[in-house]
């Protein structure tokens, strides 16, 4: 039997296999479409039985050479640039591939994992699930949000475990291919190693500057839930995946500043230290984001403390304190 992992060679799929791995489970199908080829460095450690591209396993399922043979799909793969404008790719990308999945887990009976995503609650103050707080503000938020519409439509006639995960900000290890796209704390880390500063947004949306709020999750978080759901097979529904806790970019500055400051020898400075020195600082907001941008994301986490998961989640001290150790140590 095997665990199919599609997205394998990204950020939380190649965390996922490795932690797969961890168990001990090696039959593990990773499926990705390495267009950026820098991916299969996430998978380097990692112990895989076979790997396929997208297209070609879409071929195979729909052969039925899958058929009787998969434990669970853990359905990570999706287009997750937030900026894309080419709406029939999204579509095709993160709605019809994910539909396909679905239809299939169905019919095998074979639990679906999938990643959904807390864009679909738009600019909107209440992260709950529930239709009323979902109002995506692109093209990507709503091929996530349509998605979990269809899931929510066929849950009455499910046959087996569909459980909806809806990643907030996510950072930790294995999202260097990212570029652009990679979380605040990986380019934190590295404008600081590089110029001894940082750069922010000024504020907007009646923030001050960097004093926007995000729930930043750790990768680490995000693996422990979704293993908690794959051992829990009677439990499904959609689930917000975050702290239930909202941080400012500006803590997550100081957080990364003087974990790296602390391994340079030097004492931890204060929010008003470092913008006196001149080691955070603020740029203009982007016009191109203006109306598309979350100023403000929490969590609500209720459901997926009723679901049974009680484990701790690290704010954003503990967790990007931890992923600046481990980029250090990846470059060393």
């Amino acid at each position: 039997m095997y665990y199919i992992v599609t997205g394998a060679a990204g950020f939380i799929g190649s965390s996922l296999v490795k932690a797969l791995n961890e168990r001990g489970e090696r039959n593990i199908v990773a499926v990705d479409h390495l267009q950026n080829a820098d991916k299969f460095r996430n998978l380097v450690d990692c112990e895989i039985a076979d790997y396929l591209d997208k297209a070609d396993f879409l071929e195979k399922l729909q052969e039925g050479f899958f058929d009787g043979l998969v434990s669970a799909v853990l359905h990570q793969g999706a287009c997750s640039d937030t900026m894309e404008t080419d709406g029939r790719y999204m579509m095709d990308n993160n709605y019809q591939y994910s539909l396909e999945l679905l239809n299939y887990c169905q019919n095998e009976e074979v639990p679906f994992l999938y990643a959904s995503s807390a864009s679909v609650y738009g600019a909107g103050r209440i992260s709950k699930e529930n239709r009323e707080h979902e109002d995506p503000l692109n093209i990507y938020a709503y091929s996530k949000f349509l998605f979990d519409q269809i899931v929510r439509r066929r849950w009455s006639k499910r046959t087996a475990q569909i459980v909806g995960l809806r990643y907030f900000n996510v950072y930790g290890s294995r999202e260097a291919h990212k570029g652009r796209m990679a979380s605040v704390a990986y380019h934190f880390f590295n404008q600081y190693r590089a110029e001894g500063r940082v750069k922010l947004f000024e504020g907007c949306d009646g923030y001050g500057n960097g004093e926007q709020l995000r729930d930043f999750v750790s990768v680490e978080d995000v693996v422990k839930v979704n293993l908690h759901f794959l051992d829990h097979p009677n439990k499904s529904g959609i689930f917000n995946l975050g702290t239930g806790q909202a941080q400012s970019f500006n803590d997550v500055a100081v957080a990364t500043i003087n974990t790296l400051r602390d391994v340079e020898g030097k004492p931890a400075l204060s929010l008003d230290e470092m913008q006196q020195q001149g080691i955070i600082s603020y740029i203009p907001f982007p016009d191109q984001l203006r109306g598309r941008y979350q100023s403000y994301t929490q969590a609500d986490i209720a459901a997926l403390r009723d679901s049974g998961y009680a484990a701790p989640f690290l704010n954003v001290e503990q967790g990007v304190s931890r992923y600046v150790e481990q980029m250090l140590k990846a470059a060393r």
